[in-house]
């Protein structure tokens, strides 16, 4: 199996389900209303902030396999949107998932090969580092969304 396949997979799995946790970003977000999702606990981030974080870097990559450059910036990272209405918490959770399912089919498509090229420069690192860390990435905060889950849960 190519090693971008494996990748795809991983991602996939941490969004969607069938890792070896047993837990993913979807089934988490699943229950989560946006009064849960902004709610502050003790200086954690909200959940809504996770989120939009971890999407934040998947996004940004995707426009680099697109062809396009890397312009998001780790200072925009929790620069979520003020959401107002739990339809726009529904629209942006969607919106997630249909993006992560474009991001890992166009990880599939990648050549192997591709995966010790720079992605888009070298202070970045290859594309391999930076896909395993988007994967890794997504595993940590998705403990903390279940963590903060776990505590919003107990309040409401």
């Amino acid at each position: 199996m190519k090693t971008t396949a494996l990748l795809a997979n991983n991602l996939h799995q941490v969004y969607f389900g069938g890792n070896w946790t047993a837990s993913n970003l979807k089934d988490q977000l699943e229950d989560i209303t946006l009064e849960m999702a902004t709610k502050p606990i003790k200086g954690l981030n909200t959940i809504l902030a996770l989120s939009f974080h971890i999407h934040y870097y998947l996004k940004g990559t995707m426009a680099v396999l697109k062809g396009g450059d890397l312009t998001i910036r780790d200072k925009y990272s929790f620069d979520h949107p003020n959401l107002k209405t739990e339809d726009e918490w529904q629209t942006f959770k969607n919106t997630m998932w249909e993006e992560a399912k474009e991001f890992i089919s166009l990880i599939e498509k990648l050549d192997d090969h591709t995966l010790e090229t720079f992605l888009a420069e070298e202070k970045y690192g290859t594309y391999f580092r930076n896909l395993v860390g988007i994967i890794e990435h997504t595993h940590y905060h998705l403990g903390q969304i279940a963590i903060v889950k776990k505590l919003v849960s107990k309040i409401n």
